[in-house]
């Protein structure tokens, strides 16, 4: 049966409905239906995964805090287990506050570095970084630490874009750190949570259509509306590759062709290839032989006979030329090969 037929026969949803009057930047409910029975929860549960999984964001990953004390003494900040001089937080709660900063670029940007200044008591909020006109910090009043009268402070703040969450472990964006350098967990996903629902729906004389009812919180820094769009976008992408996919069939004659176009690439190797001894690449040269194709086309005989090659130097060639599937003697083979267009 056409393929075309068999999709077209599926009652399908022809849009999005979302509620305007509960729309706002951190939540949206959206309605879509409707769907053949079942096809509900197959759409909402794969939607569901990739929301929480799947969705890019950016997030703090990396610190460098550096002091100066009255004496304008510089001091960085070696681990987040010591504590930063003049602030009354400790380290790792000043870390945990970093990590809830909801920050969106405006542009496709994938790393920025950001800073915060500051000297005497006082509150430091995330109203403080100091960002350009391309970031910008949805949630300004966020408390991230306390300072003391003395306090003169400097951190630069390493702002990398990513998915889901990535532990310290993972985190790449500084390769080999210095040891001023203090990396974070992050948390890039916006999605904070995910509700949907499956109910029954009434199209014409059937009743047992699916409606899907999906409702989705995020941080505020990415709408609930493009987020379910980048979700439908990355499944659409995936789906894309099992559509008209077509399995080429492989002839015996391309493969063997193949196979010798491999073969005559490792016969026109340099002997220096396999690495040989100081001594038995000596004993080769001397004889003439260039390539691992010289080399394979004289037997085991002719090789121990050349001047000064010793049963050692012949076990080590040995090994090298069985790691390529190769042996003394193959001349015939070596011809055919080499001469073969």
């Amino acid at each position: 049966m056409n393929q075309n037929l068999l999709v077209k026969s599926f009652t399908k949803p022809k849009g999005i409905q979302y509620e305007k009057d509960v729309l706002t930047p951190n939540y949206g409910k959206f309605v879509i239906y409707p769907f053949e029975r079942g096809f509900g929860h197959t759409v909402g549960n794969v939607f569901r995964r990739v929301l929480l999984s799947s969705i890019p964001g950016y997030a703090i990953t990396a610190i460098r805090v550096q002091t100066w004390n009255d004496k304008n003494e510089l001091s960085i900040l070696p681990s987040p287990f010591e504590a930063i001089p003049e602030v009354k937080e400790d380290t790792f709660d000043i870390i945990n506050n970093l990590k809830n900063v909801k920050i969106k670029l405006l542009q496709d940007i994938e790393s920025r570095t950001i800073k915060i200044e500051k000297k005497g008591a006082g509150d430091i909020t995330a109203l403080d970084l100091q960002v350009d006109d391309f970031i910008e910090i949805t949630n300004k009043d966020l408390h991230i630490m306390t300072l003391t009268k003395d306090a003169n402070i400097s951190i630069e703040l390493q702002i990398d874009s990513g998915r889901g969450y990535v532990d310290i472990d993972r985190q790449e964006s500084y390769g080999e750190h210095d040891i001023s350098t203090i990396l974070i967990d992050a948390d890039f996903s916006p999605v904070r949570k995910i509700k949907y629902e499956v109910t029954d729906t009434r199209i014409g004389q059937r009743s047992d259509y699916d409606k899907l009812i999906f409702e989705l919180w995020t941080d505020g820094t990415q709408s609930p509306e493009d987020t379910m769009g980048i979700a439908a976008k990355i499944l659409t992408d995936h789906f894309s590759t099992f559509i008209n996919f077509k399995v080429e069939e492989v002839s015996e004659e391309k493969v063997e062709k193949d196979e010798d176009q491999e073969l005559k690439q490792i016969l026109s190797t340099p002997v220096e290839e396999l690495e040989l001894s100081v001594r038995a690449g000596n004993c080769l040269r001397s004889e003439n032989v260039r390539t691992i194709g010289d080399l394979v086309c004289k037997t085991e005989d002719e090789v121990s006979k050349i001047q000064h090659f010793g049963k050692k130097s012949l076990t080590e060639i040995k090994e090298k030329l069985v790691k390529y599937k190769l042996s003394f003697g193959m001349k015939d083979i070596v011809s055919k090969v080499m001469n073969k267009k």
